[in-house]
C-alpha cells in the first residue's frame, strides 16, 4: 500500500519550494506538470510513498529541478508569475495531514525591500 510522504514546503519569490521527507530514498520519480507535481519513491524499507498535489498556480516545468539527499527530496518550481506570493501550494482550499509549511525556511519577503522596491517599479511601468 503506497502512503503520502510527509511534506514541507515554503515560498520565495521565484520559486516554490517542497520536501519530500524520506530518508534512503530509491526509486525516486518526480513528475512535474504546469500545474500538478507527482512524487514516488521507496524507501529502505520498501514502503512506497506517493504525493500528488494540483498546485495554486501554475509554474514553469521547464525551469523546474528536483534534488535528492539521503533524507529528502527536495523540488523546486519555477513560478509562472513570479513575485507572487503562494498563500497555499495546493489548490484546493484543504490542508492535507501531511503537508506543511517550513518554518524554518519561510521568510516574509513582502517585507523584503528589494521586493519592494521591484514591485514599486513594476506599477510605475503599467
Amino acid at each position: 500500500p503506497r502512503q503520502p510522504a510527509k511534506t514541507l514546503w515554503y515560498d520565495r519569490p521565484r520559486y516554490v519550494y517542497l520536501e519530500f521527507c524520506v530518508e534512503d530514498s530509491k526509486d525516486v520519480k518526480v513528475i512535474i506538470e504546469d500545474q500538478r507535481l507527482v512524487f514516488s519513491c521507496r524507501n529502505a524499507d520498501g514502503v512506497e510513498f506517493y504525493n500528488e498535489i494540483n498546485l495554486y498556480a501554475r509554474v514553469n516545468s521547464k525551469d523546474s529541478r528536483e534534488k535528492r539527499s539521503d533524507r529528502s527530496i527536495t523540488c523546486f518550481m519555477r513560478k509562472w508569475k513570479e513575485k507572487v506570493a503562494w498563500p497555499r501550494i495546493t489548490k484546493e482550499n484543504i490542508k492535507p495531514a501531511w503537508l506543511s509549511v517550513d518554518f524554518d525556511n519561510w521568510r516574509d519577503w513582502e517585507d523584503d525591500e528589494e521586493m519592494e522596491r521591484a514591485m514599486v517599479e513594476q506599477y510605475a511601468e503599467v
